[in-house]
């Protein structure tokens, strides 16, 4: 299966299916010299990493093998994979490719649009979060101890390639994290995508193939259709960022990795739904709905203990969408309708925080 981004001269492929990484026609088509890095980590490479490698025999390959978790996306990483690409010394023809989870194609992807001011990028995601989110559209970043992804570029693959058989590898608790990128699809603009999942979550936590190639296809098509609109996040790029602002908090004041990013997302669309809720635009019963069905991906739905309105606030204002010392939030008309908006009653947002925090 194959969806397009369409970029006009930088569009790319997306491909979905099973037994992807081992095919060379594939690579042969995207990768651009005769020179690859392949920046994974310590645990997928001994997954996935030889699987690949005779895929790539004509090339000649180097790796970087980076440790595993969110805590490592910074800017001591950022430079160890410059690091590898120096010693070789790898050229401005060099393909990068970026096989592992978002961290490592978020990182690897930032690694490429710096080095030698740009080389070519392929995104390998093994993650279901990945897959359907992070490889697809361009975002690039690291970490910086006060706040998430603040320190990156847009930087579009030259192709993504998701071989759903890597799922099958995942934790469960990966794989429920990932789910949280999934509802937000349904979520922010495809209503009839969400009433899938309400039927078919407990298929997809059993990872059943249909059902996976189903959503992780769904999932690819609205976030290529919102990419292709609006690039660089001047509009509606914007509102695939649902939950996030409230869930990039929880990730910076628990440390990264203490907790996934889908399950702090998960909190943060019941956050922004609460807000809603507060502000007349959905009903009390379809947050009762959606948080029904984050409980069925075993998803959390409340911030972690001890989080104050203040440490929420604190974070926030450290946030990509704070514009004029306003932090614009992404909110919902209905189920399938979000829009992005500053235009709410502080008090209504102290109110919904303090509702949270208890």
């Amino acid at each position: 299966m194959q969806i397009d981004v369409d970029l006009a001269g930088r569009s790319y492929p997306i491909y979905i299916g099973g037994n992807l990484l081992n095919r060379s026609d594939i690579l042969d088509r995207h990768v651009c010299g005769p020179q690859v890095m392949i920046v994974t980590n310590e645990i997928v490479a001994p997954l996935y990493l030889n699987m690949m490698l005779p895929a790539l025999a004509r090339f000649d390959v180097h790796t970087t093998v980076l440790p595993d978790g969110e805590r490592y996306k910074d800017l001591r990483t950022l430079n160890s994979i410059f690091d590898a690409l120096l010693k070789v010394p790898c050229d401005r023809q060099t393909t990068i490719i970026a096989l592992g989870g978002g961290v490592i194609g978020d990182v690897a992807g930032f690694a490429a649009a710096c080095y030698q001011r740009g080389v070519p990028l392929l995104q390998v995601p093994t993650t279901l979060l990945a897959q359907v989110d992070s490889s697809v559209g361009g975002k690039t970043a690291v970490n910086h101890t006060l706040g998430k992804n603040m320190i990156g570029a847009f930087y579009q693959p030259i192709a993504v390639i998701a071989d759903t058989d890597t799922l099958g590898s995942l934790p469960p608790r990966e794989l429920r994290s990932g789910l949280a990128e999934v509802i937000k699809y349904g979520l922010i603009g495809d209503y009839e995508f969400l009433a899938w999942l309400e039927e078919h979550i407990g298929h997809l936590l059993e990872l059943d193939p249909d059902s996976l190639a189903h959503a992780i296809e769904r999932s690819c098509r609205n976030k290529a259709r919102v990419v292709a609109a609006d690039e660089r996040e001047t509009g509606e790029r914007a509102l695939l960022n649902l939950g996030h602002t409230f869930g990039h908090a929880i990730e910076t004041h628990t440390g990264y990795g203490s907790w996934l990013h889908g399950e702090a997302v998960a909190v943060g669309m019941v956050m922004a739904m609460d807000l809603s809720v507060r502000m007349g635009k959905i009903k009390t019963s379809d947050m009762v709905r959606v948080v029904d069905l984050l409980k069925q991906a075993g998803l959390p739905v409340r911030p972690p203990a001890g989080m104050s309105p203040e440490m929420f606030l604190t974070h926030m204002a450290v946030d990509k969408k704070v514009e004029k010392g306003r932090v614009r939030l992404v909110l919902l008309n209905a189920l399938g309708d979000a829009y992005l908006s500053d235009d709410y009653a502080t008090a209504q947002l102290n109110l919904s925080l303090s509702g949270f925090c208890h």
